[in-house]
């Protein structure tokens, strides 16, 4: 007893600093989902994920995740219904950076796509983990 009385305050920082890391995992991650470069390839092999490139079309054709499907952000919501018919598919978004995806993923969650995620780093991360990039 004297021990936590003496170190109150050593238990108390250690406390918040455990919530702290926990309570992204237990809110379910917060803000936009996202997905590493490896766990991507997982959905696209086991789940049959739809990569869509939300990058413009110079940009898709510079270079993108082999088999993706290009839909430029501004036509996302037009546009996405039509190329992935089931809102149960998987959808992996992916930009150049991450930051164009993350506002994709809002968009097709609007439209119904649950399981809509972001690629984390975008193509930058998909090309520094060695991962096959198609150009057209």
């Amino acid at each position: 007893m004297d021990f936590l009385l003496a170190n109150w305050m050593l238990i108390l920082v250690a406390l918040i600093s455990g919530t702290m890391l926990l309570m992204p995992m237990l809110r379910g991650g917060g803000g936009a989902a996202s997905v590493t470069p490896a766990g991507a390839v997982q959905l696209i092999n086991r789940e049959k994920a739809v990569v869509i490139d939300v990058c413009e079309p110079a940009e898709y054709q510079a270079g993108h995740v082999g088999g993706a499907k290009s839909i430029p952000l501004g036509e996302l919501e037009a546009k996405l219904p039509g190329v992935v018919k089931s809102k149960a598919t998987p959808l992996v978004l992916v930009c150049a950076s991450g930051m164009r995806s993350n506002r994709a993923v809002a968009i097709a969650r609007k439209l119904g796509y649950e399981k809509a995620q972001s690629l984390s780093g975008g193509l930058k991360s998909w090309r520094e983990a060695s991962l096959p990039i198609e150009k057209t």
